[in-house]
């Protein structure tokens, strides 16, 4: 009987917790969320120079939660990028121009897993993931070796960060690094009749990944 009393207040005593009106620990409010982004894409512009980076971009996103800890997104974006024009036909100190202005439409589906569940720490909640996607470029100027943007798959691992000041906003930073492959003219392998240069050696491939960082500050609703 003498166990039996202490073994339960012991256990009582040796609880560490919080009360619920002082614990660091929140409940995120459910139901889907809609974001307006703007950010900054950068990133390699290939071999020859002609890919297109170094813009600002602004997008919607709509969010979505799965049980506690997952998550999915669809989101679109317009990206004011720029892009190189390199011709073939001169020698290699001019054959490139630019920048050009380029118009680039980003669309992707995602997923997230919040590291810290359905929960915000002191209003704090990180999460991973990974988009797929298309990248349609267009309005660049014509490009003498009839090289071409067009469309792109894109695969773009991330991570980021919510703060929720309230619990229907939040506002959040998100990186996700964006992944793309290129695919070159054969023209790039033609000697310049000027001073017989290549724009892209003959043992180098027609087509290449770049990768672009993406970063983007968002204010979100929940509904």
């Amino acid at each position: 009987m003498v166990l039996l009393a202490i073994v339960p207040s012991f256990n009582l005593s040796a609880q560490v917790g919080h009360e619920p009106s002082h614990s660091p620990y929140h409940d995120v409010r459910r139901g889907g969320v809609g974001v307006i982004t703007f950010g900054y894409l950068g990133g390699s512009r290939g071999g020859p120079g002609v890919g297109i980076s170094d813009g600002p971009t602004g997008g919607l996103r709509y969010e979505v939660a799965f049980g506690n800890a997952l998550g999915a997104s669809l989101g679109i974006a317009y990206a004011q990028t720029t892009r190189f024009v390199v011709d073939p036909t001169k020698d290699s100190l001019s054959r490139r121009t630019g920048p050009f202005d380029t118009d680039v439409v980003l669309a992707d589906v995602g997923l997230q897993l919040a590291l810290t569940g359905r929960k915000t720490w002191h209003g704090f909640a990180p999460y991973v993931g990974g988009a797929l996607g298309v990248a349609i470029g267009g309005g660049s100027p014509p490009d003498p070796s009839s090289y071409d943007f067009g469309t792109k798959l894109t695969v773009a691992p991330g991570a980021g960060l919510r703060w929720y000041p309230a619990r229907r906003v939040s506002v959040r930073t998100d990186f996700r690094l964006v992944l793309w492959r290129l695919k070159y003219p054969l023209d790039y392998k033609q000697p310049s009749p000027i001073d017989g240069s290549r724009v892209l050696p003959l043992t180098a491939p027609l087509t290449e990944w770049t990768a672009h960082p993406w970063i983007t500050i968002g204010l979100g609703w929940t509904f």
